[in-house]
């Protein structure tokens, strides 16, 4: 499903035409509770970087949600080191003296830029002896459908997508509580059989896991 289906499909189903500002807003609402509640493939990045030497800051990339992790590259042999996840108060007491160098070990979101409050920064531990290639992975959230047309989510689980902008949609019509609780049934539905895909599926296989069985009684 993409955007023009999608619209199509909320007016439709509301007997109503939405003013396109209106509609865009039902739309992100629901992309951001299907984003929120599932890790689906969509919202994993990867991005590289270089660490500075003597300097302990990572800039985070803007779209930054959330790490799945953080490794530094030798710059000779190109070993990679995954860095350990911290807390920032580790980091400044396990080293206490920022100008003590060393391959880091670990990584912290320290909080904001002090030149742009919307951005994030991590801190390293110790302070980088040399300049590493940094790879990071990472959750971010994907491109809107209301700009891209035609996104993974509106592709592969275009029920949780509609149903969550229909409950927005609902919402601000001030419908009837029926019609809410059954547009929130099928919404759960739908993200359930997400989540057992982003959730599940994805994590296992069946080498190590073995086949999925429906115990016969």
């Amino acid at each position: 499903m993409n955007y023009t289906q999608l619209v199509a499909a909320v007016s439709a189903y509301c007997v109503n035409t939405f003013e396109t500002t209106d509609m865009n807003v039902f739309i992100t609402e629901a992309e951001l509770r299907c984003y929120n509640t599932v890790q689906i493939p969509a919202l994993r990045k990867n991005v590289t970087g270089t660490t500075t030497i003597s300097n302990p800051y990572l800039s985070c990339p803007t779209d930054f949600l959330s790490s799945f992790s953080l490794a530094v590259i030798a710059p000779v042999t190109g070993a990679y080191t995954y860095l350990l996840n911290k807390d920032v108060n580790f980091i400044r007491e396990c080293y206490s003296v920022p100008a003590t160098t060393g391959t880091p070990k670990y990584y912290a979101l320290f909080g904001p830029r002090s030149d742009a409050a919307t951005e994030l920064t991590f801190l390293l531990g110790p302070t980088p002896d040399a300049a590493y290639a940094a790879e990071l992975h990472y959750n971010s959230y994907p491109e809107s459908i209301v700009t891209a047309g035609q996104t993974w989510l509106g592709e592969n689980f275009d029920t949780a997508l509609l149903c969550g902008t229909l409950m927005e949609a609902i919402t601000y019509m001030k419908g009837e509580a029926d019609m809410m609780t059954l547009y929130d049934t099928k919404y759960r539905e739908a993200l359930a059989l997400a989540k057992r895909l982003g959730d599940g599926l994805e994590k296992q296989d069946s080498y190590r896991n073995g086949t999925y069985r429906v115990p016969v009684k």
